[in-house]
């Protein structure tokens, strides 16, 4: 048993933020009906290539553990049968813009007039109120609006995006945090609520740290590229063929580094003897540590500063990630069966439970696989109801 077994989610969501929240929830146990445009479906569907099989690798990548149901909800017909799905479940997570939801009739006011003890999660870009809320919520936007990119990048460089959709993906996972708290609110009182994440939100949350240095001086701090603004050499370094990551974060660490590359006369330079002062004489500490770096290979550097205990790490391509021993022998690759893209595999959720442990995976859907199945298991459509409807387009 998985701990959310029982629960459904009616899955309004698309592109990103919200499929990352609902696959969260799959992943969980929940049964996660995704509704789809007829014919096109998600917009991540045509996202491509790469393709793996007739399916976008995009589209596989977020939508792991659903069922896919094709609905028009702009006809009567489709709204009808949005509102049956509402009766029998017990969250609905979308990500539109502000106002369309009550624009197609399912406002959470209307929603929760009818179904109180329903869930409503929304994902938008800025949220309902303040003065961005018609903005539309694109990651990279969001990433720049909200201080991530201001931080990234070299430091005497343009700023950069971080190399993952991290606005879309902090988002699906603070909607998830909000909807679990809300359903164990839920099992106190009887009654749900409305959950909303905007995406700016959720990323300057993220500044933590730099955001209390601004607090705490009046000033912005500075993009830095690899550098750690209190810790040094906290850092990226290149070795002889390739990149490690050093984090000396105490002086006796850094006691250990300057022993283990046979360096004692930093570890006797008074200008680096403590950690504040390695921060004030960063320009004179780096240059050093890039020398010593450089003059060895990255597996040589970190066989040797990992049998001193000394913090260090490579630079791994996304490749050497998914093929690495870590991920292989921790059990952490889904290989899941799909109809026309064959295996596919997926890296599975990190949450390691005890006694409900998480172990299935089933491939993201086909456009429409479930819209039959779901319409007479859930609903009670009969064969020529549903053909009906097919008919008209609706499904």
């Amino acid at each position: 048993m998985r701990p959310l077994e029982g629960v459904r989610v009616l899955d309004l969501t698309r592109v990103v933020s919200g499929p990352y929240c609902t696959m969260q929830l799959g992943d969980l146990g929940a049964e996660v009906i995704k509704i789809e445009r007829p014919g096109d479906g998600d917009d991540t569907r045509a996202f491509a290539p790469p393709y793996q099989g007739d399916q976008a690798a995009y589209f596989l990548s977020v939508n792991r553990n659903k069922k896919s149901v094709t609905l028009d909800l702009k006809t009567p017909a489709g709204k009808d049968v949005l509102w049956r799905l509402i009766e029998v479940c017990d969250v609905l997570v979308e990500n539109f813009r502000p106002g369309t939801m009550e624009r197609l009739g399912f406002g959470y006011d209307v929603i929760s007039a009818r179904r109180p003890g329903l869930i409503y999660a929304s994902i938008s870009g800025f949220g309902d109120s303040g003065p961005a809320r018609d903005r539309p919520g694109y990651d990279v936007i969001v990433q720049g609006e909200a201080g991530i990119m201001d931080l990234t990048g070299p430091r005497d460089g343009p700023p950069h995006k971080v190399g993952t959709s991290i606005a879309d993906l902090v988002s699906g996972l603070t909607a998830t945090q909000g909807i679990l708290a809300a359903l164990l609110t839920r099992q106190k009182t009887g009654v749900g609520q409305h959950v909303h994440v905007a995406m700016f939100d959720a990323v300057a949350a993220l500044l933590t740290f730099t955001a209390s240095i601004y607090f705490a001086t009046g000033s912005s701090p500075r993009r830095r590229g690899n550098e750690h603004p209190t810790i040094v050499p906290y850092e990226t370094f290149e070795a002889a063929d390739g990149w490690i990551n050093l984090g000396i974060a105490n002086d006796e660490l850094w006691r250990r580094f300057c022993v283990a590359v046979e360096r004692p006369d930093l570890a006797g330079d008074d200008r680096f003897a403590k950690a504040a002062d390695r921060v004030r004489h960063r320009d004179a500490l780096v240059p050093a540590v890039k020398a010593i770096i450089a003059a060895r290979t990255r597996d040589a550097w970190l066989e040797l500063l990992d049998r001193q205990g000394i913090p260090c790490g490579a630079i791994r391509t996304v490749g050497e990630v998914c093929e690495s021993a870590e991920l292989r022998e921790r059990g952490m690759i889904a290989e899941m069966a799909h109809a026309t893209a064959g295996m596919v595999r997926g890296i599975k959720s990190p949450l390691r439970l005890s006694g409900t442990p998480l172990e299935t995976y089933v491939a993201p859907p086909a456009l429409g696989q479930h819209t039959a199945e779901v319409l007479k298991s859930l609903l009670g459509l009969s064969a020529e109801e549903i053909e009906s409807l097919r008919a008209e387009a609706v499904i």
